[in-house]
């Protein structure tokens, strides 16, 4: 299994970094493949790739995943038997502004990452897909079961996209693909343009934090080390047919095809002002609040179902928000230096 060649792509990236660095704590030997881009400040995502530098068994290819020669190459040199696909286009609001970022990325991208996986012998592609897929879906919790084709974002329809790419391709090549719909990830190395970080950072520096909605929306957080158990274990579970599976009643989550879909979430929606509030104790400083309408692309709830992850590979994210929010505001004041 050493020598076991993964390709992470995205891995300079927030979850990319860390499942990229379980893998390679536990021997398996890994290609982390990212851009670099300036979506946020690459600064940290520098800082992620030196982290991972200083393990043994890991590569980096600085490569763009809209480039099709480069990634026929990479994956024609390597023959990546596994290939967790976490690059991506993030953000619902980025979406609204630079749409053919998300085109360049999510569409043509997995489209190259689907090609490489096709012509090289993958045995398991996993790929990130996200909660933004349940659109304007009321019904909660979100099951993998319910129907997805509202999406209120472009970002949101990208991933949706990419759930049905992968599906053609499992179908017509046989390639086992895993989507995983990611819910709201936070903790040590985040994303700085995810609230959890932006909250932090204000409050530290007495600036107003934004609340939109007025603070009553809920999310389903979900702490980055539940996010890599989940992962970590699936890596090695391709996706396989499901043998009940009819024609004449689909279950959008499984298929005659090896192909399956996943919620990664903490089972357990909280408010942003009650993460407010924690952030606030664990900072031991008032936040400043400016409260705002909804924005375009935003919905008021997310709550996964994660039911069958359980089920499959027994494990529930499961870390409350108190102690994750404690471990990120330690983490991010040892980053800050303050």
């Amino acid at each position: 299994m050493a020598d076991t060649p993964i390709l992470v792509t995205g891995a300079a990236g927030f979850i990319g970094f860390h499942v990229a660095r379980r893998l390679l704590e536990s021997g398996r030997t890994v290609v982390g493949l990212d851009n670099l881009n300036a979506y946020y400040d690459p600064k940290i995502k520098e800082a992620r790739l030196a982290e991972l530098q200083k393990l043994p068994g890991f590569s980096a290819a600085r490569l763009d995943l809209k480039d099709r020669d480069g990634m026929r190459e990479l994956f024609a040199r390597h023959r990546f038997p596994y290939v967790v696909h976490l690059a991506a286009q993030a953000g619902v609001r980025y979406s609204l502004i630079e749409p053919m970022a998300y085109i360049d990325a999510n569409l043509t991208g997995f489209a190259n990452v689907l090609e490489g996986c096709r012509h090289n012998g993958c045995r398991h592609l996993l790929f990130a897909s996200s909660s933004s897929v349940y659109g304007t879906n009321t019904r909660v919790p979100f099951r993998t079961t319910d129907n997805v084709d509202h999406p209120i974002s472009l970002y949101g329809a990208t991933k949706k996209a990419n759930e049905l790419m992968a599906h053609s391709y499992a179908h017509l090549f046989g390639l086992p693909a895993t989507g995983l719909r990611f819910f709201t990830v936070y903790g040590p190395w985040g994303r700085p343009d995810m609230a959890m970080w932006i909250f932090t950072k204000a409050i530290l520096a007495g600036e107003p934090i934004r609340l939109f909605n007025h603070g009553q929306m809920r999310r389903d957080f979900t702490f980055i080390d539940d996010v890599v158990e989940s992962v970590v274990r699936l890596v090695d579970r391709p996706a396989a047919p499901a043998p009940s599976w009819s024609g004449a009643a689909p279950d959008p989550a499984s298929s005659s095809a090896p192909w399956r879909i996943y919620n990664i979430g903490n089972n357990n929606p909280v408010e942003v002002l009650d993460v407010v509030r924690l952030i606030e104790q664990a900072l031991g400083k008032q936040a400043r609040r400016e409260l705002l309408p909804m924005q375009p692309g935003d919905v008021p709830e997310t709550f996964a179902d994660v039911d069958d992850l359980m089920r499959d590979v027994g494990f529930r994210p499961n870390t409350p928000i108190g102690v994750g929010i404690q471990r990120f505001v330690d983490w991010f004041r040892r980053y800050q230096g303050s």
